[in-house]
């Protein structure tokens, strides 16, 4: 495979490449037409986030894969719609995980890509360094590929079955401590939530 190279986007870098980032995405996730409608525009108002922080993945001239995150905070769909489902799953203080935490909004690797650690690479590089206690993630329900790299790199289930909308698939809401795993390690199982930022943080961290 061709030499892939990882470069970090600013803002306004990223906004100039969000249709290519429309096509990775579709490229990777085949999604129904409906999921594409407005996706461009959700793209440029998450780069207004704060904490944003964009990588691109460039093999030659190809795009192969793109990710971005950003700090979560109440006042974002997202946040505030996994928030008010962890209030009420098992164990108590299960929306902790929210309360300093990066969100991974997208990653993707065009299918020609994938498998060849593009992914995971754009996944550490993405929250290497953030001042977050944890991050958080939505992905399909299922045990793809990028299922078992989230695994791999610490994330664990906290939320499956989950629909955003009744005409959505159900999805698994993941999280993790920060920062993540660079060697890669067998599933753990789903640990308590995360200190309150209140508590000392542990010195593993």
């Amino acid at each position: 495979m061709q030499t892939v190279t990882f470069s970090e986007l600013a803002p306004a870098e990223f906004r100039r490449g969000i249709d290519r980032f429309v096509a990775v995405y579709t490229a990777a996730m085949n999604p129904p037409e409906r999921m594409l409608s407005g996706r461009d525009a959700i793209l440029d108002r998450h780069a207004a986030n704060p904490g944003f922080r964009a990588l691109a993945a460039a093999a030659g001239p190809v795009l192969a894969g793109f990710t971005y995150g950003f700090h979560g905070a109440p006042g974002q769909w997202w946040h505030d719609t996994v928030a008010g489902a962890l209030a009420l799953s098992p164990p108590p203080g299960a929306a902790a995980w929210l309360t300093d935490s990066f969100e991974v909004a997208e990653l993707h690797v065009l299918p020609a890509y994938q498998g060849a650690g593009i992914g995971r690479e754009l996944l550490l590089r993405l929250t290497a360094g953030r001042s977050e206690r944890t991050a958080v993630l939505s992905t399909a329900d299922a045990e793809s590929r990028a299922r078992r790299l989230y695994r791999r790199v610490g994330f664990t289930d906290l939320l499956t079955g989950f629909r955003f909308s009744g005409g959505e698939p159900p999805y698994a809401v993941m999280g993790a401590t920060l920062p993540l795993r660079a060697v890669a390690e067998p599933d753990a199982p789903r640990p308590a939530p995360p200190p309150s930022p209140r508590s000392p943080r542990p010195s593993s961290w």
